[in-house]
């Protein structure tokens, strides 16, 4: 199973930084009976194993360098490749250029690697097989990707930042069989790569006669991209929410909500 991480991002509402913001040091880890501070990114690497993931493509800018130095070739059991997004083109380019190393036969997950979301587990919640966004409520979809389903959890509409969005829960992380990932890639592909967000994407590929369905397993979820919600995956780590009671973000005086997703 692959998990594909879009890290080309130039992290600009967090910037300046001596290094790439997915190396930013949130909480801390035991090495060898030594705690360490543990990179932002590292979280998502964790969730993605527990959801099954062995091997894991991190698609980066050719300056990036850092994360190579970083993570190296394997993390636990898991081998790393590295693919180069040559120029900041949105999303769905970045999330593609993992698409020569995927065999349609086998299943992918796709996170983003600075945000930080529980249950720890959610990613093992999506079924395999189908195009399945993993989904937590926030107090403000309209900035977000705003996931709307029907009673059964199909998803009907992915709304891209759009105001009076008709659903609180937006996508944070997703799953899909290799072969949807390679569907999906022609049918960008045919649009002309016009597509920057998956929402976009995935709402023409919905049109199309595909399917994909929400879970609604999220509780908290944090974008670590901005100091406001640096300070909430803090305050998350210290005290995190019960799976069975889900917290919906505030919108505090940041420049984004400390539960926000890069895009």
């Amino acid at each position: 199973m692959w998990g594909i991480i879009p890290a080309a991002g130039n992290g600009t509402r967090i910037q300046p930084l001596a290094f790439s913001k997915e190396l930013l040091p949130v909480g801390s880890r035991q090495d060898d009976g030594t705690e360490r501070p543990r990179a932002v990114s590292e979280y998502l690497i964790e969730r993605m194993l527990q959801g099954g993931a062995d091997k894991i493509c991190f698609v980066i800018s050719r300056w990036k360098f850092d994360i190579l130095q970083y993570f190296g070739g394997e993390i636990g059991k898991a081998a790393i490749v590295y693919a180069v997004q040559p120029e900041a083109k949105g999303l769905c380019d970045a999330i593609f250029r993992a698409v020569p190393f995927v065999d349609p036969a086998e299943h992918v997950l796709v996170g983003l690697p600075d945000t930080i979301w529980l249950p720890e587990d959610a990613f093992s919640r999506l079924p395999e097989g189908r195009l399945a966004f993993l989904t937590f409520p926030v107090a403000r979809p309209e900035l977000f990707d705003a996931v709307v389903s029907d009673s059964d959890n199909r998803v009907r509409e992915i709304q891209v930042k759009r105001e009076g969005a008709a659903s609180n829960w937006v996508w944070g992380a997703f799953g899909m069989p290799g072969a949807v990932l390679h569907e999906l890639y022609r049918l960008w592909r045919r649009r002309r790569e016009r597509d920057e967000y998956i929402g976009t994407l995935v709402n023409a590929y919905l049109a199309a006669g595909g399917e994909a369905v929400a879970v609604p397993a999220g509780t908290d979820y944090v974008d670590v991209g901005t100091l406001g919600g640096y300070r909430e995956a803090m305050r998350l780590l210290a005290e995190p929410a019960s799976a069975s009671s889900p917290r919906i973000a505030p919108f505090p005086a940041t420049p984004r909500p400390v539960a926000a997703r890069r895009r």
